[in-house]
């Protein structure tokens, strides 16, 4: 093996109990290695003038947190977080250095069972590379790992041994949808037949809990109607259920993680009086939750800015946020966090910084603008074969895109390549058809990508300072 061509991180260089760690690269390839001098046990790889070149390996990165504990993700309570995903397994460096001296807590290994699935990656992978950017780059503060949208117990396993120690719950299959326009005969029905030995409560005391007395919520008062809880009920209570089961199976197996409950993905926004039911419900039911992700008013579409009334989010921002602050213990979460550039100010203010927001694909959109940069050939075939998948893949994503509104990528030069991007359709449309593109692509944008590591990380990082600002001041 010649070492010659080999470039050392420099900040990843620790030595630790009197053996030497550092990270090194290929500069012909992008390849990388972990080099380990001294102690060498539990390590694989060659040794080359008493250094061993260990690759990037499940094997490898097992042993490394074994001896370095910043390597190992922790949970994090209700700090200012940010969730960063990450496609691809190399946008970790690009997402520290947008993190600056930012005291925002990172999320850098966070998928979901339905993105690994469309990646071909799994939790194991995801948490690795992550912790390889956390290493490469010299970063000892806490960051987390999200099994993001876990559905169901099944789902767990992977993710409790990789080690994530933030889990979001999504229970949205189980949310009444119609119950927000059900009228009240079908609601006492519906009512009656909620799983109540699950819930650890009757339908009478229920009633106690909530009506004939006002709820006073800071700046808010509710005085709820018996429409409204059955509504709510109706709406949520399988789903609390449902979650509780998820919850109780964690607490048996770990002893410390961060819990988020996400009812994002429901067809109606959640209304100031159900976010209370929910976490009030949780709560009752001992269910500890870090975080909560209502559905909130507007829009909140892939990639793209908030789309809807901000001052009618704003005001319904305080009043959540209001709820929030009255209940205690956990902090909003913002999904589909991503470019929403004109509401931060609102979710920042009225929270006061207790959120959680949650990006997915930005990431990998700025990987496409490399390619698109340095290799406009291959940008132009992935752009030409999205359109032939964006009505199949779009399927599971509530967009507004629209194919006939997708600008021709033949007619425009290269320089033009890397700002279509931005264009709103082209760029929703390239967001929602990452698992065709990577099933396709992924051996011509993993050769390309670790060469052009340095322009990757620039242009994440110009991305993400501008999402992480509003958190910051």
């Amino acid at each position: 093996m010649d070492t010659s061509d080999f470039q050392i991180y420099p900040l990843s260089d620790t030595v630790h109990l009197e053996t030497r760690y550092y990270l090194s690269r290929d500069t012909t390839s992008g390849k990388k290695y972990l080099c380990v001098e001294g102690n060498l046990e539990n390590f694989v790889g060659e040794i080359h003038n008493g250094t061993r070149w260990c690759p990037l390996s499940p094997e490898n990165a097992n042993a490394l947190r074994s001896r370095i504990h910043w390597l190992v993700p922790q949970p994090i309570g209700v700090a200012t977080s940010f969730g960063f995903g990450d496609r691809l397994g190399i946008a970790t460096p690009g997402h520290i250095a947008a993190l600056g001296e930012s005291e925002i807590v990172p999320i850098f290994a966070q998928q979901s069972v339905r993105e690994n699935a469309r990646t071909g990656r799994d939790p194991q992978t995801v948490l690795d590379d992550a912790m390889w950017g956390v290493f490469q780059t010299g970063w000892t503060k806490p960051w987390g790992a999200d099994a993001d949208h876990v559905k169901e117990i099944r789902d767990l396993n992977p993710f409790i041994q990789a080690g994530y120690t933030f889990f979001t719950i999504d229970p949205n299959e189980y949310v009444d949808n119609d119950a927000a326009s059900d009228i009240v005969l079908i609601l006492e029905d519906k009512f009656a037949k909620l799983p109540w030995h699950s819930l650890e409560i009757s339908p009478e005391g229920l009633a106690i809990r909530y009506l004939d007395h006002s709820i006073e919520l800071g700046t808010i008062r509710l005085d709820i109607q018996k429409v409204d809880l059955l509504r709510a009920a109706c709406k949520y209570g399988r789903a609390i259920a449902h979650a509780k089961g998820i919850a109780d199976y964690l607490t048996k197996e770990l002893n410390y993680f961060d819990l988020e409950i996400s009812v994002d993905e429901t067809d109606t926004p959640t209304t100031i009086f159900e976010h209370y039911y929910l976490a009030n419900e949780l709560r009752r039911l001992g269910v500890k939750f870090t975080s909560l992700a209502p559905r909130f008013v507007g829009s909140f579409e892939k990639g793209v800015d908030y789309i809807g009334d901000i001052y009618e989010f704003d005001i319904s921002m305080q009043n959540h946020a209001a709820v929030m602050h009255s209940i205690g213990g956990y902090k909003l979460s913002i999904h589909t966090g991503s470019d929403k550039f004109s509401i931060y100010p609102s979710i920042a203010k009225h929270t006061r910084k207790l959120v959680h927001v949650k990006t997915a694909g930005t990431s990998y959109l700025e990987a496409l603008k490399v390619i698109a940069s340095v290799d406009p050939s291959l940008f132009r075939r992935i752009f030409n074969f999205a359109c032939t998948r964006f009505d199949i893949d779009k399927k599971s994503y509530i967009i507004s895109a629209q194919l006939d509104r997708v600008p021709s990528v033949m007619d425009l030069d290269n320089v033009a390549l890397p700002k279509l991007i931005e264009q709103f359709d082209a760029r929703q449309m390239l967001h929602v058809t990452y698992g065709s593109i990577l099933d396709k692509f992924h051996s011509e944008f993993m050769e390309i990508l670790p060469k052009e590591q340095n322009l990757y990380d620039q242009f994440i990082k110009s991305h993400f300072i501008k999402h992480l600002e509003p958190f910051c001041n």
